[in-house]
């Protein structure tokens, strides 16, 4: 039997929701703070509801003016925007960049089950983003590359540091080493769940990806540079921080063909 999924995109399906129901969602579990800036690929996609708006996903500045992320994080009809060079999601410190959304391009075979995989989406802001020391593009893994069992990796995104603790309006980071396919895809993990194309990390019981995190890098060095190897998706639906039950990314090097297509870059 398929286990239940849970995605992490908070409120992502719904632009209706209160604000009380978004103090209620998880994200990252078992993080630290990240240095201020210290991820400067990393953005925020909000949601406008009731005046304001909303952090609802993670994702990665690929380009001036493409963003990479999860496709369930844009399911729905929703108004977007993209902040690039946020930290603190509360405290604006002048190094914010924002942009509305002019196109998404969802996988072609993304069928709204991140179980199936294809869980992808391309954003193309209005505008180019202005590269600096607080906004960087991300650098993508050569295709077809997949890393080790254990090798070292770090989940990024707002949210809280514990499931049902307290939200942290500031970026955090959580050590997340690589369980590669052969373990993760065991009968004791995640079984025939997950898929080739999909990369899992930690499942520690201790930190992972929780609500709030979709669309977010998994980061790796590699060569001495860190390079985005995930796109964060699902973890089980027993909890964000359940033993043997790892996080699981969309792989990124699985998918670089296709992103150069869109992109045309």
């Amino acid at each position: 039997m398929m286990l239940q999924l849970l995605l992490l995109a908070a409120l992502a399906l719904c632009g209706h929701c209160s604000e009380q129901a978004l103090h209620g969602v998880e994200r990252v579990v078992g993080g630290t703070e990240a240095s201020s800036h210290s991820w400067p690929s990393q953005i925020s996609l909000q949601y406008y509801s009731s005046g304001s708006w909303h952090h609802t996903c993670g994702g990665s500045l690929i380009h001036t003016n493409w963003v990479v992320t999860a496709a369930h994080c844009v399911d729905g009809d929703l108004t977007l925007r993209v902040v690039a060079g946020v930290h603190n999601l509360n405290v604006e410190d002048g190094h914010e960049q924002v942009f509305s959304v002019s196109k998404i391009v969802v996988h072609p075979s993304w069928t709204g089950s991140a179980a199936t995989g294809y869980d992808i989406a391309l954003i193309r802001l209005s505008s180019s983003a202005l590269l600096n020391d607080y906004v960087q593009l991300a650098v993508l893994p050569q295709e077809g590359t997949i890393l080790d069992n254990n090798y070292p990796c770090y989940i990024t995104g707002w949210g809280l540091t514990r499931t049902n603790g307290q939200l942290s309006s500031v970026l955090l980071q959580a050590y997340l080493p690589v369980v590669s396919y052969k373990v993760c895809s065991r009968s004791s993990y995640w079984g025939s769940t997950v898929k080739t194309t999909m990369v899992c990390a930690g499942g520690d019981g201790v930190r992972s990806g929780c609500q709030g995190d979709s669309g977010g890098p998994l980061n790796c060095a590699v060569n001495g540079q860190y390079q985005v190897h995930g796109v964060t998706s699902f973890v089980s639906s027993l909890g964000c921080n359940v033993q043997r039950k790892p996080t699981v990314f969309t792989r990124i090097s699985a998918y670089i063909s296709w992103i150069s297509s869109v992109t045309g870059q």
